[in-house]
């Protein structure tokens, strides 16, 4: 869905939201439960677009929401998300939460249902406005779409350890990853996922996962393209297979724990995409690999850096023949922030990318960045979602 006046529309429903008086909405419920009521801008200026981006050269929105969230009852929590971008200079939107989940169920166990983004990873579950940089790295963007979330059950245990340990499993339909797929694959995608933490002391802690997604909706082999047609945007993944292996790890360090003035974050994610389809050569993958660096210098000031790699095989129908064409894509983002509030964050990030591939007239990456400025703001009103590690 699209609207040639994107700001304009946000602002009105953002006011008109953050105007409500959202405590008459469940008068008789607990501060703790009622129902609250939430926007998120993301705007930004970038002055090229970057291969598998996900914001278009020019003024335009990125990750923007409207959130809605409370609890039922003493059993049951809920919410839902609407989801708002800019694509081609014209206004997108779509239903990215709706879903119900258990609150009182014994034993550590969490039960989920509808539509949620995925925990595999570090970053997919969380929104995209709350990253520490402009764009998702490239293992996102490329492998999950950028942010991937779907129709499904999720269950979760917290165990009862000194440390933090979660264990999750989840199945959904799969079609919001993969849209199109061919009449024999299956219809569903399945993962698995640990959570490992603890502290060091008083000053660091870190979180280690390790994430399993089995894939049945096999996508259809495309139609070579010549050099320099692109691709069109889209959400889906754009490299996938039936296996994936998700690995990260992230270290923080905080004086005496207290991050507010100063803190270092470091984030590490290894991705591998395998059985890419049933007409490849089965020792053929997908990996991709993202190192970032955050340091805290001053309460409302911060400055990352983070380097990426992708290296793919995408396969091609050409005159009836599979062809299988290499890229390699290395990406590098450097950025200074600026967050007088934890609602507020303005965002200054240098991007340059670089691609390679195995003969020259074989091109996967058609239009790298060898330099994008952007400049982003985002601005929360109201209710937000709770920050995670």
């Amino acid at each position: 869905m699209t609207s040639n006046h994107p700001l304009i529309a946000l602002s009105a429903l953002a006011g008109a939201l953050c105007t409500l008086p959202l405590s008459t909405w469940s008068q008789n419920t607990p501060p703790t439960e009622r129902w609250q009521a939430g926007v998120v801008l993301d705007a930004a200026s970038t002055s090229r677009g970057l291969e598998l981006g996900a914001r278009d050269q020019g003024v335009g929105l990125g990750h923007s929401d409207v959130l809605l969230r409370g609890a039922f009852n003493e059993h049951l929590s809920g919410e839902a998300i609407l989801g708002f971008h800019t694509a081609d200079r014209q206004l997108e939107h779509h239903l990215e939460n709706a879903w119900v989940q258990t609150r009182s169920l014994p034993q550590g166990l969490q039960v989920r249902a509808g539509r949620f983004a995925s925990q595999i990873g570090y970053l997919n579950e969380l929104h995209p406005h709350t990253d520490d940089f402009a764009e998702r790295p490239l293992l996102y963007r490329a492998f999950l779409g950028g942010h991937w979330y779907d129709d499904g059950l999720r269950m979760n245990w917290t165990a009862p350890t000194p440390f933090y340990l979660r264990l999750g499993a989840e199945v959904f339909g799969g079609k919001k990853w993969v849209p199109q797929a061919t009449a024999e694959s299956g219809n569903r995608v399945t993962t698995l996922n640990l959570k490992v933490g603890n502290d060091i002391g008083r000053n660091s802690s870190w979180q280690w996962g390790l994430s399993a997604l089995n894939n049945q909706r096999v996508a259809p082999l495309a139609e070579h393209e010549e050099p320099g047609h692109g691709h069109a945007h889209n959400h889906a993944a754009r490299f996938t297979g039936q296996r994936m292996q998700v690995s990260d790890l992230v270290w923080k360090w905080s004086p005496q724990g207290n991050n507010r003035n100063q803190q270092v974050r470091v984030n590490w994610e290894y991705a591998q995409v395998s059985r890419l389809h049933p007409l490849l050569d089965p020792s053929l993958k997908h990996t991709a690999s993202s190192v970032g660096a955050v340091w805290r210098f001053h309460p409302a000031w911060e400055v990352g850096v983070r380097t990426d790699l992708a290296r793919v095989n995408q396969a091609e129908l050409h005159d009836g023949d599979v062809e299988v064409l290499q890229g390699r894509l290395k990406e590098n983002a450097i950025m200074l922030a600026y967050k007088p509030s934890h609602k507020q964050t303005l965002r200054l990030q240098m991007t340059q990318q670089n691609a390679r591939h195995g003969h020259a007239e074989e091109v996967v990456f058609t239009n790298p960045a060898k330099r994008s400025i952007q400049l982003q703001y985002v601005v929360a009103f109201g209710a937000h979602g709770a920050h995670a590690y």
